[in-house]
C-alpha cells in the first residue's frame, strides 16, 4: 500500500505528520507513507521546513491519498483551474484510490468533485467554504462513504489513519499499529475509542 499525504506550503503537522507515522507502522506489510508536494520543500504553518519525499504526482498512481489542512488551502482550492495551478496536476480516481482529507483538505476534495452528495467534516472555519462548494458538513469527527473519507478537527488525523488501515490491511492491523502508539495505561481504551469511530463506515472490513 502507497500512501500519499498531500502537503502545501502553511500545512498543519498534526495532519501531515500524525497519519505518517501511524500508517507506516505497516511498513512490514509492504506499507509506505509519504509527504507529497508540489515542491521540493515545503513549510508548515509553525514554520517547519520538510522536503517532500514525493513530487504531487505520486499522488496520481498511490493506493491511497490523504488531504491534509494548511493556512493556504482556501487560495489552492480558488486556483484550481488557472495556469500553474497545483491541483490541476492531480488526476485522482475512487475507483482504485481511498481518498481522505482533514478540515480545509475536505475543501480541496470539494473544488476536486470528489464528494458530490456524500456528507462531509471540516473544521468550523471552512465549514462556509465547504458549504459554498455545495457540500453538506456534518458536525462530526469522521464521515466514509465507500473509498472517500473526511475528518473534522487536527486530532481527527488518527479517524483517517485507523480507517485506511482498516480499509487496507483488516481492523486487527490497525488495532496493533494503534496500540503501539497509544498512550501507556490507555491502551486498549484508546485503541477501542478510535476504531468506535470508524467501524460504523467499515462494513465490508473483518478483524
Amino acid at each position: 500500500m502507497r500512501i500519499a499525504i498531500i502537503t502545501f506550503d502553511g500545512f498543519n503537522e498534526i495532519d501531515a505528520f500524525v497519519p505518517l507515522g501511524l500508517l507506516n507502522r505497516l511498513n512490514s506489510r509492504g506499507w509506505k507513507a509519504e509527504i507529497t508536494g508540489p515542491s521540493s520543500h515545503m513549510t508548515s504553518m509553525n514554520g517547519v521546513t520538510v522536503q517532500a519525499q514525493q513530487p504531487l504526482e505520486f499522488a496520481n498512481e498511490a493506493d491511497a491519498v490523504i488531504f491534509g489542512s494548511g493556512i493556504y488551502t482556501r487560495a489552492i482550492a480558488a486556483d484550481i483551474g488557472k495556469r500553474g495551478a497545483p491541483l490541476d496536476r492531480l488526476q485522482l480516481d475512487p475507483l482504485r484510490q481511498l481518498i481522505g482529507a482533514q478540515c480545509s483538505g475536505t475543501l480541496l476534495m470539494a473544488r476536486l468533485g470528489l464528494l458530490a452528495d456524500m456528507p462531509a467534516c471540516t473544521d468550523t472555519n471552512t465549514k462556509p467554504w465547504v458549504v459554498e462548494a455545495g457540500v453538506r458538513v456534518v458536525d462530526l469527527p469522521f464521515q466514509a462513504r465507500g473509498p472517500l473519507a473526511t475528518a473534522g478537527g487536527c486530532l481527527s488525523a488518527q479517524y483517517l489513519a485507523a480507517w485506511i488501515m482498516a480499509k487496507g490491511a483488516g481492523l486487527d492491523a490497525a488495532a496493533q499499529a494503534l496500540h503501539y502508539a497509544a498512550p501507556v495505561g490507555e491502551k486498549d481504551a484508546y485503541v477501542e475509542r478510535v476504531l468506535g469511530v470508524v467501524r460504523p463506515f467499515l462494513p465490508e472490513v473483518s478483524a
